[in-house]
């Protein structure tokens, strides 16, 4: 039996697979991440609950993997497959980076999974998953011609591109990158295109009266320990012209670094967003504040004008690539 999870900032999913029965689970569990001390505690309460052994596990985190190890991004967890091999008496654990693993479950994706935001044909060449969720994460992915006989395969690029240099690319964007940089120091995209980035944005807007805060949003962000799902329903919901303009700000940075990744690598692909935010703001997504900013290349305009971009649906596509990537489909 094979144990897969998806461990992010936020929570984590657990389930189990059996060898035989593909990329459905047979038990699948959530749990919040910052109930516990660490992922062991959470996988052996897992298990206990549900009265079952396994063999294996493979977990994406939200995290760079280095020598079998991460150190949780956005949590203060230092994970370790030796560590979690030997305490479990497992024969095999597997680390992957979070979006490493949903980049493996991209391919087994249905029509059903996925939001078109810009139709085209894909062509050979690499696909990206950009996704913003507690933190920025980014992915590259292609398909490898098997060596020697062997099969083809999906190949997965990790990355931590989230940590790169945020590139202002209006005058609006320069002032928000100063403003931040008397916060931090160092200016990250995922400073200001995740969870964790909306709320700086909303907090330089509203400093510079840039826009009229509601009275009952400002209430409820004083009352609430995570101020982005406040923010992002006031601008969905179009109640509050502050949490509108951080949205409009966060949507076109978003597609800027899309379009980034897209030529740094030619991810003729195809591009797809996922994470926790762009199915939560997908009315936004379809407006065009996105597609704007990722064509707004100069002469590769057109070039990336004809990249077929997709928004992620299922929430549940990191699980299923690392299942799939622990099934050997």
């Amino acid at each position: 039996m094979l144990l897969a999870g998806d461990i992010g900032g936020t929570k984590t999913v657990l389930a189990i697979y059996a060898p035989d029965g593909g990329p459905s689970p047979e038990i699948q569990a959530t749990f919040r991440s910052t109930d516990y001390p660490n992922l062991k505690a959470i996988v052996l309460d897992f298990l206990a609950d549900e009265g079952i052994s396994v063999d294996r596990a493979i977990f994406g985190v939200a995290g760079p993997v280095v020598e079998g190890e991460v150190h949780a991004t956005n949590l203060p967890w230092v994970i370790s497959e030796a560590t979690l091999r030997q305490a479990m008496g497992l024969q095999e654990v597997t680390l992957l980076n979070d979006l490493e693993a949903t980049a493996y479950g991209v391919p087994y994706l249905t029509t059903e999974d996925l939001y078109t935001l810009n139709e085209a044909t894909p062509q050979d060449g690499a696909t990206i998953v950009i996704a913003p969720g507690t933190g920025l994460g980014e992915a590259i992915l292609f398909y490898q011609e098997g060596r020697d006989g062997g099969r083809p395969a999906w190949r997965v690029i990790p990355s931590e591109g989230g940590h790169t240099d945020f590139a202002p690319t209006n005058l609006f964007e320069i002032r928000l990158l100063r403003y931040l940089m008397g916060k931090f120091g160092h200016v990250s995209y995922e400073r200001v295109c995740s969870g964790s980035g909306i709320p700086n944005i909303y907090a330089y807007l509203r400093k510079n009266r840039f826009a009229p805060e509601k009275p009952e949003v400002a209430e409820a962000l004083r009352k609430s320990a995570d101020p982005t799902p406040i923010i992002v329903k006031a601008a969905m919901a179009g109640e509050c012209e502050l949490s509108i303009a951080t949205l409009n700000a966060f949507v076109s940075i978003l597609g800027a670094e899309a379009g980034n990744l897209t030529l740094k690598v030619m991810a003729t692909g195809g591009v797809y967003l996922g994470g926790g935010i762009p199915p939560k703001i997908l009315s936004k997504l379809k407006d065009g504040t996105f597609m704007a900013a990722f064509v707004n290349k100069g002469r590769f305009a057109e070039m990336l004008a004809q990249i077929p971009v997709h928004v992620i649906l299922n929430e549940r596509t990191a699980l299923l690539g690392a299942a799939c990537y622990g099934l050997g489909l």
